[in-house]
């Protein structure tokens, strides 16, 4: 007797993931994938714009998963203290509940589940998601296929969907107020989104008044960054940390007249959520 299959492949809103969606269309037609993307309800209104557009590509509606209970739930649950890089609870309530929960009772009737994960080869800082079920499959097309960045903005460029519009301003899917975020791109969220930042800057003084010990961003407070003083401050040293980028990288003459596309590029790469920056 067989066992059933089903394919999986889950979507930030990003680069990567989008790029793999692609990849799997173009390369293995044949195989009928589920797209799904886990809605936080804090996602930037860019993410739902390029979801969209890869709908249209895909030709097939991309599930979405919400989680039983929201950020502001959760918040609570965790004595009000913010997420953190040390405690990724957003991630773990948020992100890979909802997909655990979707996928458990079709592991629990021995379905086999393969989840297509988008790290790249270059990649090898990341870790993907560790699967506790033997029928849960994590498969890594382009690390097996030698896929880099450049072959997967070739591949967004190829398909005609180019990149989330977010990206000529910040690197980072997910949340708006991702604890991941540089200086820079929490300065570039108050200027696009200010609603955003105002509300995570509530969401802060909250967490600070019940005693957490962390903050947005390291170091300060969004209040304390968001002073114009220091908003030219941040500026400047990205200005500085861009043109270095610039003397000591080999530029793509396509791409002359942009900015590196990572902001990892200039602030070194960090461990990041890969269920919601991919």
């Amino acid at each position: 007797m067989s066992v059933e299959e089903k394919h999986v492949l889950g979507l930030s809103g990003g680069r990567d993931s989008a790029a793999l969606a692609v990849y799997m269309r173009q390369h293995y037609p044949d195989i009928e994938i589920e797209y799904f993307f886990t809605d936080t309800g804090k996602e930037l209104p860019e993410v739902y714009e390029y979801l969209g557009r890869l709908e249209g590509f895909l030709g097939k509606t991309i599930l979405r998963l919400n989680p039983d209970r929201d950020f502001d739930y959760w918040l609570k649950q965790y004595n009000n203290f913010l997420p953190s890089p040390r405690t990724r609870w957003c991630t773990r309530d948020l992100k890979l509940k909802p997909f655990e929960k979707w996928v458990r009772p079709m592991l629990a009737e021995g379905m086999k589940i393969y989840s297509y994960v988008a790290i790249r080869s270059d990649e090898e800082y990341r870790e993907g998601y560790a699967s506790k079920d033997e029928n849960l499959i994590v498969k890594l097309p382009f690390k097996d296929a030698g896929v880099d960045k450049a072959d997967v903005l070739d591949i967004l460029e190829g398909a005609g969907l180019g990149l989330p519009e977010y990206y000529s301003w910040r690197t980072r899917s997910g949340c708006t107020f991702c604890f991941y975020q540089q200086k820079i791109e929490w300065v570039r969220l108050m200027e696009r989104h200010p609603e955003a930042f105002e509300e995570a800057k509530a969401y802060e003084k909250n967490a600070v008044d019940h005693g957490s010990p962390f903050t947005w961003s390291r170091g300060e407070s969004l209040d304390e960054l968001s002073k114009p003083e220091r908003v030219d401050q941040i500026k400047q040293d990205h200005e500085r940390r861009l043109a270095r980028q610039i003397k000591t990288t080999q530029l793509n003459p396509l791409r002359s007249n942009s900015e590196p596309l990572d902001i990892d590029d200039l602030y070194g790469k960090s461990k990041i959520c890969l269920s919601c920056h991919k």
